[in-house]
């Protein structure tokens, strides 16, 4: 027979999950899976609005001691690689989608602005065939846009 937390313990297990670090996470829910012999990954993944596939992970993990002693959240080398160092001409790109967009004051040249959002410069992005996220976009105007 399966038995649900009460609200109360729910709330307090979702704000716990929450407060901690994806590998701990992982973890902790795989732990509070196992709690529950059947259905315990649904439960769990559910309560948390996780995938099922993550507290597999977790549950695997506990049982390899080297992974208890792993220090970092992923594994060495993994994670998207950074855009900014590895797009050659990366500035010159920006600024030719910038220009048209573009104004400033005329009393100070170091102020500038542009009438287009992140989401569109990201798209104008797309559009040359280079993958951007609003990140890199936000890391680029910061440089180039502020004094």
């Amino acid at each position: 027979m399966f038995i649900k937390y009460s609200d109360e313990i729910e709330k307090d297990m979702r704000s716990l999950y929450e407060s901690l670090s994806e590998k701990d996470r992982r973890r902790y829910a795989a732990i509070e899976a196992k709690k529950r012999e059947h259905g315990g990954i649904v439960y769990i993944a559910t309560l948390f609005d996780c995938d099922e596939k993550t507290i597999r992970k977790g549950i695997k993990e506990l049982a390899n001691k080297e992974s208890l002693e792993q220090t970092t959240i992923r594994r060495s080398g993994g994670g998207r690689k950074p855009t900014i160092p590895n797009t050659p001409d990366i500035d010159e790109i920006f600024l030719e989608i910038l220009r048209e967009h573009t104004a400033g004051e005329p009393m100070d040249e170091k102020v500038k602005w542009t009438n287009l959002t992140r989401g569109e410069i990201r798209e104008k992005w797309r559009k040359k065939g280079i993958k951007v996220s609003v990140n890199i976009v936000k890391k680029l105007l910061k440089k180039h846009c502020q004094a």
